[in-house]
């Protein structure tokens, strides 16, 4: 069964347009690795401040080697080089143990 890493980000509100833009500068990098099925960036219609970030992975093991890549230190550049936007950020690990899709 899949599992799922949730990045829970506190991004101030100020910095939120930035954070949208870096996400939207490294589009595509995270669907080339093995092993990947899904990407969400959730923005809150809420006042929390907090964006999810979803991705879902056939393994733990494909996540890790996502997680080890280069092309994740390229998508994670602007963070090393710029700072971070966010002002925390908490990672929370789930495996999938039922899924349903929309009816056909």
């Amino acid at each position: 069964m899949s599992v799922v890493r949730i990045n829970a980000i506190t991004v101030p509100a100020e910095r939120a347009e930035e954070f949208e833009a870096r996400f939207a500068a490294r589009a595509g990098e995270v669907a080339k690795s093995p092993g990947f099925e899904a990407f969400e960036l959730l923005r809150p219609s809420d006042d929390r401040g907090v964006y999810l970030v979803y991705t879902r992975w056939e393994s733990q093991e494909a996540f890790d080697a996502w997680v080890e890549s280069s092309a994740f230190q390229r998508g994670h550049k602007a963070h090393n080089t710029q700072g971070p936007v966010s002002s925390q950020s908490e990672l929370w690990s789930f495996e999938v143990i039922q899924s349903e899709g929309a009816a056909a």
